[in-house]
């Protein structure tokens, strides 16, 4: 049974029958719960201003400087997952949750005063907004925390649960402000959050626990850097999580700008919902069938996705348009789940390997922690650069329109990144060599 002295768990053994049955599972279900409802209320806050910049209308900002709006947050968000992601290594996962979520008070609250007087300038607007990148930086660090807390075969399971509750905060903002809004001003917008963060703060606190065999030197977690998966993951995440952050964000303005009339607020949610849910599914088909298949499949559905969402610009049918977006949501989910899932497999393969060429059992047996770690570590810049998706799709699509005057030139060219995508899947972990096929995760290359 696993030790917990103030707040900090010795001998956690997640890999072992025995210590998972009789206790290990509730304590990861536990800390699993508080995780998702902080990353949750990060999420919300790092994409409020997708619908505050469809409602602040009194500034007379261009279609452009409404993209700069939403995209800032995504920048400055995928910059911090980087920091965040080694913070639980270094104070512990349940300390820097409640650290984490606190730091959110900062945009909830400065939001109101960007939209308390309608002579704030476009810059103040921007400085105000980068601030929520602070929510984005969150999910780097939890999911990094919860990777050590389940075994190898639950991970995929695990991580793709922990992420959809952290996704569903984009459809929970986009769902709950536009009511907020309409009932209590723009300025609430922000300050409606406040008592749930200050709720999820004290949970975490109660009821998170740190783990002594997650932590590490910053030096030991940044050599994950120098390995070749680590920047190869970080492009594939690109082409998912970028994509379905940057849609996110993105879809409230573009509707607005492409189809005047419609009403998007009124069910922006759809998508960034539909793409969550889905999401522990793909971590689940990845689980079953292999990450690798799963995900090539999904650059190929995103690809027919957006094949549809220019069919539906161009015949200015918002029917086909809102239906093909919903389905680039989707295989965006689908995505998310599979991608990830690799991530901690790849790393832990790529430590058993290691430790068998030095011929020495005890780092064999070490090898599976050892990956775990360095997984946890490479999950924050793989993150990290993944998110930068969401600041180059809302910057592509502003300045499609502001060049082309529609958003056609955009869509081509992320078509053209995932069929990329696609092939570096399959060229990594898939082709054959010989008669012989790589598996997707096992023989992962060091």
């Amino acid at each position: 049974m696993a030790r917990r002295e103030r707040g900090w768990i010795r001998d956690w053994e997640p890999e072992n029958p025995h210590f998972w049955e009789s206790g290990g599972r509730r304590i990861a279900r536990r800390n699993l719960l508080w995780s998702i409802a902080a990353e949750h209320l990060g999420f919300t806050v790092w994409t409020v201003w997708s619908i505050v910049a469809v409602k602040i209308g009194a500034y007379r900002f261009s279609t452009d400087q409404l993209f700069w709006i939403v995209a800032l947050p995504n920048l400055v968000g995928s910059v911090l997952r980087i920091p965040y992601t080694f913070a639980p290594a270094r104070f512990g996962g349940r300390n820097w949750t409640v650290v984490s979520a606190l730091l959110l008070l900062v945009p909830s609250g400065l939001l109101s005063v960007a939209v308390s007087d309608t002579r704030t300038p476009f810059w103040a607007f921007l400085v105000i907004a980068a601030t929520a990148g602070l929510g984005g930086g969150n999910f780097a660090s939890s999911m990094a925390n919860i990777t050590h807390f389940y075994p190898q075969s639950r991970q995929g399971a695990a991580l793709g649960l922990n992420a959809a509750g952290g996704n569903i905060g984009v459809s929970s903002v986009q769902l709950v402000v536009p009511l907020v809004i309409s009932a209590l001003g723009l300025g609430a917008a922000g300050l409606f959050w406040i008592p749930f963060i200050l709720v999820s703060a004290a949970g975490a606190w109660l009821f998170m626990d740190n783990l002594t065999s997650a932590t590490s030197p910053f030096r030991e977690q940044v050599k994950v850097a120098g390995a070749g998966q680590t920047w190869i993951m970080s492009l594939l995440y690109i082409g998912t999580f970028g994509s379905f952050i940057g849609y996110s964000t993105a879809f409230p303005v573009l509707t607005k700008t492409q189809f005047p009339s419609v009403g998007v607020t009124s069910f922006a949610f759809a998508g960034p919902l539909l793409g969550s849910l889905v999401r522990p599914a793909g971590g689940r088909l990845a689980d079953r069938l292999g990450g690798a298949r799963v995900t090539v499949w999904t650059f190929f559905g995103m690809g027919a996705a957006l094949a549809g969402v220019w069919f539906g610009l161009h015949l200015k049918s918002f029917p086909v348009f809102l239906v093909a977006f919903l389905v680039l949501f989707g295989m965006t989910g689908l995505g998310n789940g599979s991608t990830y899932r690799m991530i901690p497999a790849i790393f832990v393969a790529r430590a058993v390997r290691i430790a068998e060429k030095s011929g020495s059992p005890v780092a064999v047996e070490a090898a599976p922690v050892r990956g775990r770690r360095e997984g946890a570590a490479a999950i924050g810049i793989i993150s990290a650069v993944g998110a930068l998706g969401g600041f180059f799709v809302n910057r592509t699509f502003g300045a499609s329109i502001q060049v082309t005057g529609g958003a056609g030139a955009a869509l081509v060219g992320f078509g053209a990144f995932y069929i990329v995508c696609a092939g570096l899947t399959w060229w990594c972990y898939l082709r054959t060599i010989g008669s012989r096929v790589l598996p997707s995760l096992a023989a992962a290359r060091v």
